[in-house]
C-alpha cells in the first residue's frame, strides 16, 4: 500500500513538471514576454538570497551586507560563479573574526 501511495504522489507531482516542457517548445511569445520570463529567475534568486545576506551574521549585519556586495562586484566583472560564492564566503570569513 506504501509502494502506491509513493508512486502516485511521485506520478501527481512529475507530470505537471514535464507537461509544460513538451508545451512550451510549440508556443511562440511576444518579445517582451520573453524578456519578462528570462527576467523571473533572478528576480527570484534575489528574492531567496537577499534575506539569508542579512541573516548571516545577526549582531552585525554590515559583515553581511560587505559579503553580498563583493559577490556583486565578483559576478558583475564576469567571475564564475564559484568564484563568486567563494569570495564571499572568504569576506565574510575575514571579517567576523
Amino acid at each position: 500500500m506504501i509502494f502506491a501511495i509513493i508512486i502516485g504522489m511521485s506520478l501527481a507531482t512529475m507530470i505537471p513538471r514535464i507537461i509544460p516542457a513538451f508545451i512550451v517548445d510549440k508556443l511562440r511569445f511576444r518579445d517582451w514576454v520573453n524578456r519578462w520570463l528570462n527576467a523571473i529567475p533572478f528576480a527570484a534568486l534575489g528574492a531567496l538570497v537577499f534575506p539569508g545576506i542579512l541573516t548571516v551574521t545577526p549582531d552585525k549585519p554590515h559583515i553581511s551586507i560587505i559579503g553580498g556586495l563583493t559577490a556583486v562586484v565578483l559576478a558583475y566583472l564576469g567571475a564564475h560563479v564559484i568564484l563568486v560564492v567563494i569570495g564571499a564566503i572568504v569576506t565574510v570569513f575575514i571579517l567576523s573574526t
